[in-house]
This record gives C-alpha cells, structure tokens and sequence, in this order.
C-alpha cells in the first residue's frame, strides 16, 4: 500500500532515517526516498545498499529542488536542529506535509507554527522504537513493527494531511496513536528520559565502586547489562534530548528520587512489611505490561464523526480516542460538501469506547459507533 506519498525527503539518515527509508521503500508500490546527510560516506552506503533511491548534500540547490518537489519531508534530526530545517522550508514556500522523529514534540510544533508557509501541514512525530546501535549501517526495515507511534496533530492540523500521514505509519507496521504535544513530552519524561538517567546513574555507581578497589564490574552481568543497556547511548543525543525536554525531565527526576526515597525510608526503618508492599505494587505494574503491543482481538469498530470542515476536527476526535485508550487502526475523510465532512476511524477493541463516544457528544459532535462491515456484507 503506497499512502498517497509518491516522493519522500528523509533529513538526517541515522537509524531512524534509514530505518524509515527501508520501511517505504519496501511498500508496494514505494515512493521515492531521497536522503539529506551530511557524511558522504554515509550517504554512498544508503544508497549502495538500497536505503535510499538517491542521497544529496544539506547545501545546494540539487537539495532544494528536492524538498519543493516532495510530498512530505521527514525532519531526521535532533530536535534542536530541526528549527533551521523549518525555516528552511518556509523560506523555499513549501506546502506539502511535514513531520519529525524527535523525541520531543512541543518546541518542535511551536517552531513549525511560526516558520512553515501557509498551505503546509506539519504533524509532528515520535516513533517510540529504536536501539543503543547507532548509524544508517544499523537501519532496520522491521524497526516500527508492532511498535507505537506518537502522533501530535494541532487544533489546525488539516484533516487530509493528517489521514494521509497516519495511512503511512500503519503501513509499515507501526500503532499510530495521537496526543497533545506538551502531554506526550511529560510521558516520554517519565517512561523513556528519567529512565535513561537511572540507567547512567546506575552504571556510574558500579563505575565509581571499581575505582574504589571493588570488584564490581567483573560481576556486572545478567540483570545489570540488561537495566543499564541504554546508558550505552549517544551522550551528545542525550544531552540534547535532556535540555529539549528540560522542565519535564526535571520534574520526572524529582519524583524518582522521591520514590527511591520512600523506599530508603522503609529500608531504614525496618519496615518489612512496608519493602514487600513497596516492591510488589512495582512487581504487579511490571506484570500487566503487555510482552507485545498488538490488538487484543481483531473485533474492529467503525467510528463515524460529522464535522465541519475547518482546523481543529481531526486533533479532537484524534486525541479524544488516545485519552480513551482506543487505538485508530485506520482513518479517512468522505468530504460531504465545500465546509463537512464525516471522519472515518476504525478501531480495535481496546480502550473504553462508551468513554471516547460520550467524550466526542461532550465536544458537541454527534459520533455513530458500529462494528465494522469488511467486504461481501460480514462484520
């Protein structure tokens, strides 16, 4: 399936980038992909080993005529270098379709707000998959499979960019699920950077009781390499990362140390009973994690919402049914006149329906809610 993107334009190819590039070009039929990286030498690899259709400098009019001609541009960098792309862009008067992989997302959208010309959409992004590994050499067409992928359209995301870019997450695999900017910096605070700082925190500790004479690192194995895995990251990535999303990094931190802290306590005071409680609510959560994030049953739903066609449509329903819970497994737009249209969204089981329907009435919509009738009558 070839989501209605006939010419891509991924900046920066690393193991996001790439792993992207492989992704659609493995779509039948594929769009074009072209590369902007930096690295020659990079860029002669992606294209050698079938990355990339063609790859092109940062600088250059070549790059520049690439960019205009695209259907959609992918911003591959770190958030902080991805306002000279924005401006870029504006500055050429693109007015196609734009998104990023940043793990940050509100600076990002508000950059693209003040820099894009009028007539492009940009729909920020966040693949919640990747590796300690580094580099288009470890790009991998599987990467998204099965993996969430963060979706942040604004009150003015236009409905059509929004449906087209969400056709494509899901075609090469990944769970498009969408939420506001500033919430899904405070989650990826709490579940992806807090946790990067424990896990550097950690191995500094071993690090500082091996230099004090301990013989710590040679029994550093099992469990240990596990916890600290991504402490093997890019430190400069992360330290941009840590800045991008500073406030709410600092919050998530003080609250970890105040659970570490609670837990002190307990141990301090001898408390057994209150360890045992404290380690088995963490052991319960754990527990109830699914091993893999895929629909519980292929029961689907068609949500069917009337709206006026003016900005805002899209990012309601859409966020109304990631605070629900509900996962949309596929969305479209049937246009029914110049300014309404009814949105389109099909749903797994999961989440609580009765909740995002009655939310949907609450904005003043009036959703219909059917199980899905697939081709030759069944549902």
């Amino acid at each position: 399936m070839n989501p209605s993107f006939d010419r891509v334009v991924i900046v920066g190819v690393g193991l996001i980038g790439g792993s992207l590039a492989l992704a659609l070009r493995a779509l039948d039929p594929a769009p074009h992909v072209t590369g902007i990286q930096r690295h020659a030498e990079a860029r002669a690899w992606a294209v050698a080993h079938g990355v990339l259709d063609d790859a092109l400098p940062p600088e250059g009019e070549a790059t520049d005529r690439a960019l205009m001609d695209a259907d959609l541009v992918v911003l591959g960098t770190p958030a902080r270098a991805e306002r000279r792309w924005l401006e870029r862009l504006g500055d050429l008067g693109f007015r196609g379709v734009v998104t990023d992989v940043a793990s940050t997302k509100a600076g990002v959208v508000a950059t693209a707000k003040r820099s894009l010309a009028e007539g492009a959409c940009f729909v920020g992004g966040h693949p919640m998959a990747g590796s300690e590994r580094s580099g288009v050499e470890s790009a991998d067409a599987d990467l998204f499979r099965g993996a969430y992928y963060v979706l942040t359209p604004a009150s003015d995301t236009d409905a059509d960019a929004y449906g087209r870019l969400h056709a494509l997450v899901t075609s090469i695999g990944a769970r498009a699920i969408a939420i506001r900017a500033e919430e899904h910096d405070e989650a990826v605070a709490a579940i992806s950077h807090v946790p990067h700082v424990a896990a550097a925190a950690l191995t500094n500790l071993a690090a500082a009781r091996a230099a004090a004479g301990d013989e710590v690192l040679r029994l550093a194995a099992g469990g240990f390499k596990d916890m600290t895995r991504i402490a093997a990251g890019s430190a400069d990535l992360w330290t941009g990362i840590c800045f991008d999303n500073r406030d709410a990094v600092l919050r998530g931190l003080r609250e970890y140390g105040q659970q570490v802290g609670d837990f002190a306590g307990l141990l301090e005071a001898g408390d057994r009973g209150g360890v045992t409680a404290w380690l088995s609510r963490a052991a319960d959560v754990r527990s109830s994690l699914p091993a893999q994030w895929v629909p519980a049953s292929t029961r689907l739903r068609e949500l069917a919402v009337p709206v006026s066609d003016h900005p805002g449509a899209v990012s309601t329903v859409a966020q109304a049914a990631a605070h629900a819970g509900c996962n949309i497994e596929d969305i479209g737009i049937d246009h029914q006149s110049e300014d309404s249209a009814v949105l389109r969204l099909v749903l797994t089981d999961e989440g609580d329906l009765e909740a995002l329907v009655a939310a949907l009435r609450d904005a003043g919509l009036e959703p219909d809610l059917e199980p899905l009738r697939l081709e030759g009558g069944g549902a």
